[in-house]
């Protein structure tokens, strides 16, 4: 079966609103796909969709190019964790995987070992009410893992996770995407996908905005600044601005320089004999890069009390 998933034309109503519009991405093999947009884009509805927990109005999800109401095994297929907290409170987190494990014809020692790989084997017989949502979080990972699948898709996997908990599910996704799988993370933590995502796909109100490498969405924004402290800050503006870049003070000794790469820059103010302490190219973050692309997308804006006067 092929480690995809692929979206066409995706769309999605309820009542007035339009939850998902016309919206077309792929999930290929061999990589982490971050999947983000601000509240109310039209992600959550997607992964439904794409479980076939929602119906679509129009277009079509595909799991490894069948409709996942179509699978035979679907947790073999397809590992999802959308709501952490769907565990009955008073079972035992083993029996749960348990329960799981028997409905899709998986042996009884394939529990634990997703078990022991989130972690749980101290934890596994308490009842799943007692669970923090780290451990919730962990017991959701596991379930996914449980059928082996190609193909695995997780919303906010992170939350509720402590620091070392961070660590492990980033390094997880990264070693089950070096398996040759397919890997749909869905997370409004940039700076987590940042680390861990090889490709993005960026949504708002229900449509595409930006579907990228994750490298190349940080070169786009970076937009080839250049950051120069001087205390020949006029000159060395002069000497820049006349050589085709455009530049802007940054403080009192601090230039920005646009359209010159820092090569060209040293050497003409070296060859100007223009003092400079330091120069360093401007490398943007990825909540940088996103926060621009969903600028005119984002439904809810906080007011500022400037604002308000």
């Amino acid at each position: 079966m092929d480690a995809t998933i692929e979206v066409q034309g995706l769309r999605k109503r309820y009542g007035p609103t339009v939850a998902v519009d016309g919206l077309s991405f792929t999930v290929g093999p061999g990589q982490v796909t971050g999947f983000v947009g601000p509240n109310g884009a039209g992600k959550s509805t997607t992964m439904r969709m794409i479980l076939g927990l929602d119906r679509p109005d129009g277009g079509t999800a595909l799991v490894g190019g069948r409709p996942y109401r179509t699978l035979r095994t679907p947790l073999c297929r397809l590992g999802a964790m959308l709501d952490a907290a769907a565990v009955h409170p008073a079972r035992r987190a083993r029996d749960h995987l348990l329960w799981l494990a028997h409905a899709n014809g998986l042996p009884s020692r394939r529990v634990d070992e997703v078990i022991e790989l989130a972690g749980l084997a101290g934890v596994a017989r308490r009842p799943a009410g007692g669970y923090s949502l780290g451990m919730r979080q962990r017991l959701g990972i596991a379930a996914a893992l449980l059928g082996d699948p190609p193909v695995l898709m997780f919303d906010e996997p992170v939350n509720g996770l402590d620091p070392e908990g961070i660590t492990w599910i980033r390094g997880l996704l990264r070693s089950l995407a070096a398996e040759g799988r397919a890997v749909l993370v869905s997370s409004h933590l940039m700076s987590e996908l940042e680390g861990g995502a090889d490709h993005l796909v960026v949504i708002g109100r229900g449509r595409l905005i930006a579907d990228t490498g994750v490298a190349e969405l940080l070169d786009a924004a970076s937009g080839g600044r250049v950051h120069l402290r001087t205390t020949g800050r006029q000159e060395a503006m002069t000497v820049l601005a006349h050589a085709g870049a455009t530049v802007a003070a940054d403080g009192r000794d601090a230039v920005t320089v646009s359209g010159l790469p820092s090569e060209r820059i040293i050497a003409l103010l070296t060859g100007a004999g223009v003092p400079f302490s330091g120069i360093a190219e401007h490398r943007a973050s990825l909540e940088e890069a996103y926060m621009e692309l969903t600028r005119d997308a984002v439904e809810f804006h906080a007011v500022t009390g400037r604002e308000r006067s």
